[in-house]
């Protein structure tokens, strides 16, 4: 560890006495997992963790910040930005501006995030993992009639209910069948940005397969064909952010959430960001290199903007990507394992920091288990609010973890639970020991150890470059690789963090515990929501943009009279009236 690291002292069941490390390990381990094997789902064993207890936002003012403030809170999110694409990763694609920040705050060294974009959003926005929201399996599509379940209270919701305006710049990509779940109807009061997971970068269209294409640009909940001036969205994203902060009153607190699309395909750029990196021969990493030389000019540009405006001295930034990235369109994850779409370290593990004049210890590294479910909790009770005793969250508070380099409370991660994914040939029952069918996708870490099962995806380790000028494909960028020999693997990610070794076949007790704690995990999942795809959907169908199309039937049809009553009515409107017996006036209606 680094001199001034937030890495706690190594937990002492897990503590190597001798030079016979491994196997000393595992046994402790098993000892210890034995003695804390509970679920983790919910906050009540946080409490027992050592360093877990949590302070109010006012316990960690700032030079010149009154105690009571509400700090303004910044979140940006890249868009598959890979492990290894950022300067001080040792990426050849020079970012100055992240590097800084980052060397200037917490580094975030053992965080996690998802393999893909939906449930890394979903979970960043309701702190839960996938199991328990029903999006467990890959992302929302859009032509599915599917959104974040309505009944799960979002983040900007909780900070609206401390005083908090909250506003969204960017992609959604949390889905919008119905009006219902637009940004602006789950918390955000403005929102400018996508609403599907990608697209065109200057025209914002978007084909999600042959003649199903539209244009997907919304001020908030309409299509925003008054404000496309054809800019870069990146550039535009961020003009749209300086555009808030100098309307508003920096006393107020503020919750930011700008989610780049980059450096997602498609693989575009201004031109001028290209010259820098002319010595890259590969022309989708060369690309790839200029969207990230824009992309982190823009967050300079956002920094400068709080500065300029009163709100840096009081603003607390999270950046993180939202997984791994994609070698084939350019990203780089190396040396991890594995890519965008997998649950090996390259699909999960992810580039994140703290920048804020509010962190006691700035300048660090926090080598401390973080998942992205922990910043609902954490920004929350940042901003004085609270979480609803009723609500069970798989996030933490790690504040005080990153901010004071305290242990984490968090000491285990479900990277996921897929039932409906492409089952592993070699998976069984009898392979699970009885306990676990492997041949189902899944993987947890707990502590040092992580464990897959069946078809964790693409596994190869892939040096920058190393991939030819072929283009991503445009229809689908998830790769589906078959494992034929193997559905368990298990790796000591703390000695191991590159999955070289696997030690399934050293440590079968452990392999046990760990489908145990998945079995556990899975008796609270919810059923997974993945319906077929909606032809009303068709942009067509709806001037030409991505949109809400469910419409719930307003009126219902009034029920059927039946033969001899229908025949009873048509005889009395034939029957003539008598003379001077009009209508009667009952007492007390209105006459004429």
């Amino acid at each position: 560890m680094a001199p001034g690291g937030c890495v706690g002292p190594p937990r002492a069941r897990l503590r190597l006495r001798r030079a016979k490390g491994m196997r000393a390990l595992a046994g402790l381990w098993v000892l210890g997992l034995l003695s804390c094997g509970r679920l983790s789902w919910g906050h009540g064993r946080a409490k027992e963790q050592e360093g877990a207890l949590r302070a109010p936002a006012g316990d960690t003012p700032g030079p010149g910040t009154p105690a009571a403030s509400q700090p303004h809170l910044i979140f940006i999110l890249a868009d598959d930005q890979g492990f290894r694409d950022v300067g001080y990763h040792g990426s050849e694609i020079r970012t100055p501006t992240l590097d800084r920040l980052a060397a200037e705050g917490v580094k975030l060294e053992n965080y996690y995030v998802q393999p893909v974009c939906t449930p890394s959003r979903s979970q960043l926005i309701t702190g839960k993992y996938q199991i328990h929201t029903g999006l467990q399996h890959s992302i929302i599509r859009p032509t599915q009639p599917n959104c974040l379940p309505l009944d799960n209270a979002t983040l900007p919701q909780k900070l609206k209910e401390v005083g908090y305006s909250t506003h969204m710049v960017g992609k959604w990509h949390l889905g919008f069948y119905r009006k219902e779940c637009m940004p602006t109807r789950r918390g955000f009061d403005t929102f400018f940005g996508s609403l599907l997971g990608s697209g065109d970068y200057y025209t914002h269209y978007k084909c999600d397969s042959p003649g199903m294409c539209g244009y997907d640009l919304y001020e908030d909940d309409r299509a925003a064909w008054d404000h496309d001036s054809g800019m870069y969205s990146t550039q535009m994203y961020t003009e749209r952010v300086q555009q808030i902060l100098a309307s508003h009153d920096p006393a107020k607190p503020l919750f930011l959430y700008i989610a780049y699309q980059a450096v997602h395909s498609p693989l575009q750029a201004p031109g001028r960001y290209f010259e820098q990196h002319r010595s890259i021969v590969n022309i989708n990493r060369r690309r790839y290199a200029a969207m990230l030389s824009c992309l982190d000019e823009a967050v300079s540009n956002v920094t400068l903007a709080l500065k300029t405006h009163g709100f840096y001295d009081n603003s607390i930034i999270i950046y993180s990507s939202d997984n791994g990235g994609q070698p084939t369109a350019g990203g780089s994850n190396w040396p991890l394992r594995g890519s965008k779409g997998t649950y090996w370290e390259g699909g999960i593990r992810a580039v994140g920091f703290v920048h804020s004049p509010l962190l006691r210890n700035r300048g660090t590294v926090c080598k401390e288990l973080v998942h992205i479910t922990d910043w609902y909790p954490t920004l929350i009770s940042l901003a004085d609010g609270q979480v609803d005793e009723d609500v069970h969250l798989d996030g933490y508070d790690i504040w005080e973890t990153v901010s004071e380099g305290l242990r984490s409370p968090r000491v285990d991660i479900l990277h996921n639970i897929d039932p409906i994914y492409t089952k592993a040939k070699s998976g069984s029952w009898a392979a699970g020991y009885g306990i676990w069918n492997t041949a189902v996708q899944a993987a947890i870490r707990v502590q040092h150890w992580k464990l897959l099962t069946g078809n964790p995806g693409y596994s190869d380790w892939v040096p920058p470059q190393a991939f030819s000028n072929l283009g991503p494909n445009r229809w689908h960028n998830e790769r589906v690789t078959l494992s034929t020999s193997k559905s368990v693997w298990l790796f000591n990610i703390t000695a191991d963090p590159y999955e070289r070794v696997d030690l399934s076949g050293r440590y079968p007790g452990i392999v046990r515990q760990l489908l145990r704690r998945l079995s556990q995990f899975n008796r609270t999942a919810v059923p997974v929501r993945y319906p077929p795809r909606d032809p009303r959907s068709n942009p067509r169908l709806n001037g030409g943009v991505w949109g809400p199309w469910y419409k719930e039937e307003s009126k219902k049809k009034k029920p059927r009279k039946n033969k001899a009553e229908r025949k009873q009515k048509k005889s009395e409107r034939k029957k003539p009236q008598e003379a001077g017996s009009g209508p009667r006036c009952h007492s007390g209606a209105p006459r004429g």
